[in-house]
């Protein structure tokens, strides 16, 4: 879906020349991202929910926390004081946290439902009912209005008896800026606040970063920023390669700019044959006047855009815009594969794996993940659907007052549309069958590292500490979490460290305040309605069964007093060290009151071990490095040994920006005027130290 936001400035009058150096090499392979944009590149995978191992668990859980009798009467109760008008109800147990979130037409009728006696209800129902103490209700004025209330209340509170979407992210989308004079073409995450086009949504990064990069090469459209678009004297790499027009130098006036820019909106807008066509009359003109290079700048043009579209896969001839959501259930699991349609090219398809008891048709199960799913993203013209739902209708309505136009949810029953949904149940059964195989390694791994460790039980959830700074500087720790499923990336922390009189390069310190910071907020009693994390919720902040740290015995020694100066005897405990020379393969782990552990170098533990540090050190690398750029960045080049202010002037004048100055080579500072070959390595060696 396109949305368009602005009216283009016009370009300045006067350009600059000089001489500037031209982009590095590594800079073609970088995502064109809006600045603006918060949300981390990476898309983390869906994970498969945790489900209870029988009914006969649930049962007993549910009684632990009442019994049908107190719930019927906390229900009657309800019913009494419930409006015959529509509305949401909540349904709570006796700690205060939310079970189940509903909606009804008539919120009497449906509660009393639920209040009688000898109904035949499913187990499901039973357990909720039991648990329950207190029903809270919300008035609405329409239907409409209390199923987007119902879906916005489940993402928010998450109730253990509600189907949940899950590992939900926002969407990439393309945007063609309209806030300069020479617009740019990038990837956006987030609020749509930036004025310009947006186009979208894709299903994943990199089929954004495809589709910029064939773009590029077909509409020559910049996607450099502003600043550095500004900063130029001369074209950089990217007008050498022919994926630029190079605006910034004025290689290229605003009309003829002007017009690339309205034929690469044309083509994301859906008019890519007219667009083709039109290239393709341009090739045939100049060929016929003999102007071969002329011919083979649109001959490459065309083969660009044809690109796109082979690399889309499908693209329908009667779907001009639409989402397609198919569902799959298996061994208790359900998948959800949604494709995106727009402009009648495929922007690619994601899975989900929607929380939900086995219980579920595939029917409730969709119905309750349309309404998330739609609950922070605009919906298109046509949703078409594997199952019908029961309340197709009401969503539809829901959707078009949300979007401002008609919204069509469909079950089609043939033709291209039908072709279509069973794409969708092919990707959603391979989505899961590839998922539960994955889930079934990673439950191996995690039952033969506690059989090899002598844990108490299967860790459900391991959390990796490590440290990183310069000499004390720039100090910062990080957290990663795994469990059954894999990496869990949105529990991931960083902490930057505040201790002051900190010893420069003290580690132990440093571990010492992240620990202490982490398990000081779990040891906390709650407050209010927050109640103690159980241990099936998957929200943070959580207990880990296993913390993992980077080091030898005196690391583990260190955490181990700290973690007895808390009073945490519930968490086991692991030190890894690397192995001689950092031979991965040789590495020797520790654990309290017992020898050290050497494992062959082919054991599968000690191959997911060194992939969970291996991932802590990216991670705290990664967050070390930010806080780095951001303090040099700052504090500019004062702080680099035996620059004053003189080679500062000269290093800028030659470079233009600091990120220039950052990314140039020894031998390209060592060209700038003033600057010698000692003082070339020394600034080198300044914005490429590598962390502790």
């Amino acid at each position: 879906m396109d949305h368009d936001s602005t009216d283009r400035p016009e370009p300045p009058r006067k350009a600059r020349r000089g001489s500037q150096p031209d982009l590095p090499p590594q800079e073609l392979t970088a995502a064109d991202v809006d600045p603006a944009t918060t949300v981390a590149e990476e898309d983390d995978e869906a994970r498969l929910p945790e489900t209870a191992e029988d009914a006969g668990d649930e049962a007993a859980e549910a009684m632990a926390e009442g019994t049908l009798a107190v719930g019927h009467a906390a229900i009657e109760n309800a019913v009494r004081l419930a409006p015959t008008s529509p509305g949401v109800y909540r349904m709570l147990n006796a700690a205060s946290d939310v079970l189940y979130v509903g909606k009804a037409k008539n919120v009497r009728k449906r509660l009393s439902s639920y209040a009688r006696v000898n109904a035949p209800l499913p187990a499901r129902i039973l357990r909720m009912i039991a648990a329950t103490v207190t029903v809270e209700i919300i008035s609405t004025t329409t239907e409409t209005e209390a199923l987007l209330l119902e879906a916005n209340l489940i993402k928010q509170l998450r109730p253990r008896f509600n189907v949940q979407l899950r590992d939900d992210k926002s969407f990439p989308y393309i945007l063609i800026t309209g806030d300069h004079w020479a617009p740019q073409i990038l990837k956006h995450r987030g609020a749509q606040s930036r004025p310009g086009r947006y186009f979208g949504p894709f299903a994943n990064a990199g089929a954004v970063n495809r589709t910029i990069t064939a773009l590029q090469r077909a509409f020559l459209i910049r996607s450099c920023t502003d600043g550095f678009f500004e900063s130029r004297t001369r074209p950089c790499l990217l007008y050498q390669i022919r994926r630029c027009s190079g605006p910034c130098t004025r290689e290229i006036d605003f009309p003829g700019y002007g017009e690339l820019v309205r034929e690469a909106s044309d083509f994301l807008s859906g008019r890519s044959h007219a667009v083709k066509q039109l290239l393709a009359g341009e090739m045939e003109k100049a060929s016929t006047e003999l102007e071969f290079e002329t011919a083979a700048l649109y001959r490459d043009r065309l083969a660009a855009l044809s690109a796109i579209q082979s690399q889309q896969g499908i693209n329908p001839r009667t779907v001009e815009e639409a989402d397609v959501f198919a569902i799959h259930q298996e061994g208790g699991y359900s998948c959800v594969e949604v494709f995106f349609f727009r402009t009648g090219q495929n922007w690619g398809n994601r899975a989900y794996f929607p929380k939900a008891e086995k219980s579920f048709t595939p029917e409730e199960v969709l119905g309750a993940f349309l309404a998330q799913f739609y609950d922070d993203k605009p919906p298109p013209k046509l949703i078409l659907l594997s199952h019908e739902i029961e309340e197709s209708a009401l969503l539809a309505d829901a959707l078009s007052v949300k979007a401002g136009f008609k919204v069509e949810v469909s079950t089609p029953k043939r033709g291209e549309k039908k072709e279509l949904i069973a794409h969708a149940l092919t990707n959603a059964r391979e989505a899961l069958g590839r998922k539960l195989s994955d889930t079934a390694t990673q439950s191996r791994l995690l039952q033969g590292m506690a059989t090899t460790l002598g844990l108490p039980q299967v860790p459900k959830r391991i959390e990796v500490y490590d440290n990183s700074h310069i000499q004390g500087t720039n100090a910062v720790g990080a957290m990663i979490v795994a469990g059954p499923d894999g990496f869990i990336k949105n529990q991931y922390r960083k902490f930057n460290i505040k201790s002051e009189g900190l010893t420069p390069g003290d580690d132990y310190a440093m571990m010492r305040e992240v620990l202490e910071r982490r398990f000081k907020r779990l040891l906390k009693p709650p407050e209010g309605d927050a109640a103690t994390a159980k241990a099936d919720d998957d929200s943070f902040p959580q207990w880990p069964d296993l913390v993992i740290i980077d080091g030898g015995r005196g690391q583990l020694n260190a955490v181990r007093e700290i973690f007895e100066g808390l009073g945490l005897a519930r968490v086991s405990l692991m030190a890894v060290a690397k192995g001689p020379e950092r031979d991965a393969g040789r590495e020797t782990l520790f654990m309290p009151d017992r020898e050290a552990i050497k494992l062959e170098p082919r054991d599968p533990v000690l191959y997911f071990i060194q992939r969970l540090r291996d991932e802590a050190h990216r991670f705290v690398i990664g967050s070390h490095r930010k806080l780095r750029k951001k303090d040099i960045r700052e504090a500019g080049l004062q702080e680099i040994p035996g620059i004053g202010p003189s080679r500062k002037r000269a290093l800028l004048h030659h470079f233009g920006t600091l990120k220039e100055i950052e990314r140039a080579s020894i031998a390209d500072l060592g060209k700038v005027p003033g600057v010698s070959a000692e003082s070339a390595r020394k600034i080198f060696e300044f914005f490429h130290a590598q962390p502790g």
